[in-house]
């Protein structure tokens, strides 16, 4: 027995002793094998170290560079460990286990747009192969301790970073449970952004083909909008403030795809819509595919886009106009809003909207509406109701489509509008009590020509006055069928209540002046 052990115990000795020697040989073929495989990347590993003794392999400081654009480089490993999974030696499977220490990501949008536009598919670039050649054995857990990944957009000051990020993943080669549907398992937990926290829990088919099949649950808390400004803002959205929480569950499989938002809530945030010139052509094209993409996944078998609860709580919400001579910004401050029920599916019901806040900061505003899953095209019932909006708040607005400001006055507004089968019927009824347009002291420094033109103005309001009432009133009827009947739910509200308030109202206050005037 001591010839024995202290035979084993001499070739343990040995064998620690021999992998030392051979580390370095065994790096340069690592490194060397591994920029072979890889196409469009590159790597760097400083130091390798083999432990015969229980046969594990540990790669120090490797480093990982986009060839397009290296600096900076795309991913550091300060310890990256394989080794063999010696629990599932017991189930007769051979496999590995691999264990990577703080590792750093760092993503730039040049970055993103280089492996976009690359025409070597991402299965062609040579990772899997990579992997094998760090080590032969098929690896059945993952586990990722405390990494940072950080992504930067087009605003170097504002990354966003996801840090101390956990991740541990097991039966990925589906050895227990092998008939499951989703026999692996994972958990996966990080800060976001320095005060957020998310959390995702689910199972997995990696092996499944034509693609892995997914089922998480996740949770998102204390989420801060605004570093996602650079992003929104090629959407044309600017963002200011804002918190975002946020929970549901996804699946994504061969034959089914899901996304279930059972609740997000969004307090504190200024969203504009800014519209210019510059970005016309863009917003078109950018309408006409979200159009698209919706008119594609309504009722579609297999996928299931669902809401149980969505709010916005004390948001100011807005769409700001940049044409020159025509600038101005329309909001609604104090935004409650809350939609319910929405789905992509016919038979989960209309979705319901409900929405509260003040127009221009002061007019009290009720919106109700109830969406329906586009069969046909889209299919909504909209209510709308404005009061006593100061207009001296909208004198931006009056300036740029009918050239004139008030002094004094209020607005209000009434309408109902209703699309189906791709047709249009409502109507919109504004309401404008006690308008003052001309006062001398305010538009002293105008031209007198413009000075008659707001006093005209000013006579017309007078003769449409509902006299008990002291208020100016017209009504636009609003019916007809849908000229583009691929239109998205969203985009037909949009353009409605600017078409109806930019084309419909202001027009005919103006053509009402013009009769006058005639008279």
């Amino acid at each position: 027995m001591r010839w024995i052990l202290g035979i084993l115990l001499g070739i343990a000795v040995l064998l620690y002793i021999v992998s030392f020697f051979i580390d370095e040989p065994l790096r340069r073929m690592t490194e060397r094998k591994i920029n072979r495989d890889l196409k469009g990347y590159s790597v760097k590993l400083p130091g390798l170290h083999l432990a015969l003794i229980g046969l594990s392999l540990t790669l120090k400081d490797l480093t990982i560079i986009q060839q397009a654009h290296p600096e900076p480089p795309v991913a550091k490993f300060p310890v990256l460990k394989a080794s063999v999974h010696w629990r599932e030696i017991l189930s007769g499977r051979l496999v590995g286990e691999l264990l990577l220490d703080r590792p750093r990501l760092h993503i730039n949008l040049l970055q993103l747009r280089s492996e976009a536009t690359s025409k070597v598919k991402l299965k062609e670039r040579g990772w899997q192969q990579a992997v094998e050649d760090i080590y032969p054995l098929k690896i059945n857990t993952v586990t990722v301790n405390d990494a940072n990944i950080t992504y930067i957009d087009e605003d170097p000051k504002r990354p966003l970073v996801l840090s101390h990020l956990n991740l541990e993943a097991s039966n990925i080669r589906n050895i227990h449970l092998p008939d499951k549907v989703y026999p692996s398992s994972f958990h996966l937990e990080t800060d976001i952004f320095g005060t957020g926290r998310g959390v995702i829990d689910g199972k997995a088919n990696f092996l499944a083909e034509p693609i892995p099949g997914v089922k998480a649950g996740f949770k998102l808390e204390k989420i801060p909008m605004g570093y996602f400004k650079p992003m929104l803002a090629r959407s044309n959205l600017a963002i200011e403030g804002g918190v975002l929480h946020a929970s549901g569950d996804t699946e994504y499989a061969p034959k089914i795809k899901k996304a279930h938002l059972k609740e997000l809530t969004i307090r504190g945030m200024k969203l504009d819509y800014v519209h210019s010139p510059a970005t016309a052509g863009a917003e078109k094209r950018r309408a006409a595919v979200v159009g698209k993409s919706a008119k594609e996944v309504s009722n579609k078998p297999g996928i299931l886009i669902s809401v149980d609860d969505l709010s916005l709580s004390g948001c100011n919400l807005g769409m700001v106009n940049r044409e020159p001579g025509k600038t101005y910004r329309v909001y609604l401050a104090d935004t409650q809003f809350h939609l319910s029920n929405f789905s992509n599916q016919f038979a989960q019901g209309p979705a319901q909207a409900r929405l509260d806040g003040k127009f221009m900061g002061n007019g009290p505003t009720h919106v109700t509406g109830a969406f329906r899953a586009e069969k046909q095209g889209p299919d909504l019932d909209l209510y709308v109701k404005i009061d006593n909006t100061q207009l001296t708040s909208l004198n931006d607005l009056l300036r740029a489509y009918g050239n004139f400001d008030v002094a004094a006055g209020t607005f209000s507004l009434v309408t109902e509008l209703h699309v189906k089968n791709n047709a249009i019927t409502g109507y919109l009824k504004p309401f404008f009590k006690d308008m003052k347009v001309y006062d001398k002291r305010k538009d002293k420094e105008k031209s007198l020509f413009h000075k008659v033109y707001e006093m005209l103005i000013g006579g017309v309001a007078k003769l449409l006055e509902n006299r008990p009432r002291q208020q100016v009133a017209t009504k636009a009827d609003i019916s007809g069928p849908l000229q583009r009947p691929h239109t998205s739910t969203w985009q037909i509200i949009v353009e409605l209540i600017r078409n109806a308030f930019f084309k419909a109202i202001l027009p005919r206050f103006e053509q009402e002046y013009t009769s006058a005037g005639k008279r």
